[in-house]
């Protein structure tokens, strides 16, 4: 009975079930799209805006970028490169990720001692 459970578990995880079952734990979605933090702001609150927030924004609208950066459509010097790194399920949670934050100003690093 054991091997049949390591079985079933090869094959659930092998369809694909696995990640949809991650892609409902919230944390997930803020995990991928914790690497867009560096660049545009955590959450997507970029200071002063460059490059744009992402907090906010319209889910269709990002995921229609995103989707472009992946496919090699919109012109990029990095964000090319980590759009083709996602799935079309991953760049849907990074999208609804930013769409669910609210929109603010960053707060500032602070200051070195």
């Amino acid at each position: 009975m054991h091997r049949a459970t390591i079985l079933l578990a090869v094959i659930l995880a092998s369809s694909g079930w696995a990640q949809s079952a991650s892609a409902a734990d919230p944390q997930y979605a803020r995990s991928l799209a914790a690497t867009c933090f560096t660049c545009h702001g955590t959450d997507g609150r970029s200071v002063n805006s460059v490059p744009p927030s992402l907090a906010g924004q319209n889910k269709d609208y990002l995921l229609k970028q995103l989707q472009e950066f992946s496919d090699g459509k919109r012109p990029a010097t990095i964000m090319h490169q980590h759009a083709k790194g996602y799935t079309r399920e991953q760049l849907d949670l990074i999208a609804g990720y930013f769409a669910s934050i609210i929109p603010g100003r960053a707060a500032s690093a602070p200051a070195v001692r």
